[in-house]
């Protein structure tokens, strides 16, 4: 057994991973399972389309965002923040939302299906998950603050930025799981039409929300990969970035 000190990852991010059978068919659609952090063989014959559609959600794995990626604060530990995850995690109740297809600034995305209920529930979630986790954000350096575009965003938008390191939280929060990344309007189009195919059925169902689960990107460039998911229940499963919760430097 190696005695020398596991790295810290560069970030972490607090994200909903949809649960079966959305995560396969989703998984599937980006090529590549956060599970894991392996590539996924698509069946569709265009892959190398659906390849450059989805180059940038690939990376973040299938999610949507509780609280954005962030570095840990000087002081705080991988261990404190699986210790919080885990308490966060017991004081939450499973609920289902249901699901629909849409444009969402450009990209396409499974969002919440108008039911006023699953958005209050999920508000809730998300909002939690921003105010509970905020001790453990780093500050963001000015390069990262300049990646959000602050100029293009809404008043509401920069306030969020600045207060929480994230455009999209609380009033400008929009629950979604990304699926491509911008598209012109023909391969929009195209892209839909592939996607109603390939999920049309799944979405006749809502989408079961019993867990929540921390993310890990090991190093500035790398993919992010999931870590652990936490259960409502208090249970807790490992995936592909579980090592990097015992890190100590």
């Amino acid at each position: 057994m190696s005695n020398n000190p596991l790295p810290q990852a560069f970030r972490y991010a607090i994200y909903l991973n949809p649960a079966a059978p959305f995560r396969l068919v989703g998984e599937q659609w980006l090529g590549r399972s956060a599970e894991t952090g392996e590539a996924i063989a698509r069946p569709a014959a265009d892959d190398a389309r659906i390849a450059r559609w989805t180059e940038a959600p690939a990376r973040y794995g299938l999610h949507a965002t509780l609280k954005a990626p962030f570095r840990l604060a000087h002081g705080q530990t991988p261990a404190g923040l699986d210790a919080a995850m885990r308490a966060f995690a017991l004081d939450r109740q499973p609920f289902a939302v249901p699901l629909a297809l849409h444009n969402l600034r450009g990209f396409l995305a499974w969002c919440l299906a108008g039911d006023a209920s699953a958005d209050a529930r999920m508000h809730a979630l998300a909002d939690a998950a921003v105010r509970q986790f905020d001790a453990f954000r780093a500050p963001p350096a000015a390069a990262e603050l300049a990646r959000r575009k602050p100029g293009q965003l809404g008043e509401q938008e920069r306030r969020m930025l600045d207060a929480w390191g994230y455009p999209y939280a609380f009033e400008t929060f929009i629950f979604h799981i990304t699926l491509t990344g911008m598209l012109d309007g023909t391969e929009q189009a195209t892209a839909i039409a592939m996607l109603q195919a390939a999920s049309g059925p799944l979405l006749q169902q809502p989408l079961a929300v019993r867990d929540v689960s921390l993310f890990v990107q090991p190093a500035p460039d790398a993919p992010f990969v999931a870590a652990r998911h936490y259960g409502f229940d208090g249970t807790t499963t490992d995936a592909a970035g579980a090592a990097m919760l015992e890190a100590t430097a």
